[in-house]
């Protein structure tokens, strides 16, 4: 694995990676333990700064989000020495304020899923990781602190529901969540950021609102069509965000063994423990864990 400290992984579009100032660009075919990801990895270089994409749905969107292989695009980010992630996702406004078209930066996630894998664990080890703080705080600070730089529309804060899919909402489902106190709703993004947290990747979600879902009775219901069009306009502002984004990260000071003395004098806000959170998450002994099974999840370096 390489060395993961500047290099930021961006989950999202397949034009995300259409930057301006991006350079060195290339395509990697990536195959991991836990199958193929959703598409090839794009690497590139901005100001110096590394960065990897990977489109969640595939070129051309033609993976369902439940059928996304969410272990496999992780695994492959970790693998390519990704250590923070940005997610960029388009989702349904359940609050009057945010209007399509608005920023969420996601500080919580409930997993309204059903039907999906969301551990790289199992098959004879067992981890229970803490999901109290779904998303990297550094990280979403830095997302929010470019947001305002930018003058760009944003909301620091929300919740964000993440339902099976495909189908959107119900009216009788939107106006439950809704009312439920939910700020976003999504297909994707939890699933994401557990396996991101189980491979001790720093994690945040630039979530774009794109429509009312269907409870706003003045308002049209979502359609994909709608999702496209509001996605289209807001693809400049993500890809903006990103690009004054990467300028800050390593300003993020990783706390790796979890101590309380490593500030050495600096910021204790940039402190962050994401690197650590397999720290006392494993419970199964290692002489218990079958060996393929500890070859497969070799690159988290639990038992070291």
């Amino acid at each position: 694995m390489k060395d993961s400290k500047n290099i930021l992984g961006i989950i999202g579009g397949s034009g995300l990676y259409n930057i301006d100032g991006l350079k060195n660009i290339k395509e990697v075919s990536a195959d991991t333990p836990f199958g193929k990801p959703s598409d090839n990895l794009i690497f590139g270089e901005i100001d110096g700064k590394q960065l990897v994409f990977i489109p969640r749905h595939g070129r051309g969107h033609r993976i369902l989000p439940s059928e996304i292989n969410y272990a496999a695009n992780i695994y492959a980010l970790k693998a390519a020495g990704v250590s923070k992630v940005i997610s960029v996702s388009a989702v349904g406004s359940l609050k009057k304020e945010i209007i399509p078209g608005d920023m969420v930066i996601v500080d919580q996630f409930f997993d309204f899923t059903k039907n999906r894998k969301n551990t790289f664990f199992g098959d004879g080890i067992v981890a229970h990781v803490s999901m109290a703080e779904p998303v990297c705080s550094c990280l979403r600070n830095i997302v929010i602190n470019s947001c305002k730089s930018l003058g760009i529309k944003y909301h620091s804060k929300g919740t964000y529901i993440c339902i099976e899919g495909p189908q959107f909402s119900s009216k009788a489902e939107s106006l439950f969540f809704k009312n439920s106190g939910f700020d976003v709703i999504g297909m994707t993004n939890a699933t994401e950021a557990k396996f991101a947290r189980e491979a001790s990747l720093c994690y945040t979600t630039i979530a774009m609102a794109t429509d009312y879902d269907c409870w706003h009775e003045e308002e049209e219901n979502v359609t994909a069509d709608i999702i496209i069009k509001i996605l289209n306009e807001n693809a400049e502002k993500a890809k903006s965000i990103i690009k004054e984004a990467i300028k800050y990260i390593d300003d993020i000071n990783i706390n790796i063994d979890n101590s309380n003395n490593i500030n050495n004098g600096k910021n204790l806000l940039n402190i962050c423990a994401c690197a650590s959170s397999l720290e006392h998450a494993v419970v199964t002994a290692k002489k218990d864990v079958p060996e393929n099974i500890l070859n497969k999840l070799a690159i988290f370096e639990i038992y070291k």
